[in-house]
């Protein structure tokens, strides 16, 4: 039986206790449902361990956000050249931040649940595939 590795689990958003069940229900740029599951699908683990645990989201989302802004001003200079233009670096960092909202809102919630959770740990006997488990 092999298990599955927790850079895998992270970069598929899966649970991090099974790291099998979808930590989130549709697809990452979809306008009706891109949310996060109240329980694992596999394995019926409670992804809120407290109320109001997301709200420390925020925090992660804010640092990605930061990083990922200092990046696009430093493409959209070695891209461009370009000194004199706040507009222009405006406007790029505010779309490109607004373009990968999804994919920092996700990852925020996930860097939460497996880095900066202790109550959270991998249970290796509930990583099993679905295919192999009745045979």
């Amino acid at each position: 039986m092999a298990t599955t590795s927790k850079t895998w689990a992270m970069l598929h958003a899966k649970c991090p206790r099974c790291r099998r069940g979808d930590m989130f229900s549709g697809r990452i740029y979809s306008l009706t449902s891109n949310r996060i599951n109240i329980d694992c699908p596999r394995c019926g683990m409670h992804f809120e361990i407290e109320p109001g645990y997301f709200y420390a989201a925020m925090y992660v989302s804010y640092a990605l956000n930061v990083g990922t802004s200092f990046t696009i001003a430093m493409l959209t200079y070695i891209i461009t050249g370009n000194t004199t233009s706040p507009w222009l670096y405006t406007g790029v960092i505010i779309g490109g931040c607004f373009l990968l909202a999804p994919i920092i809102f996700r990852t925020s919630r996930v860097l939460l649940l497996y880095w900066l959770s202790p109550k959270i740990h991998y249970q290796p006997y509930l990583d099993v595939d679905d295919t192999t488990a009745n045979t």
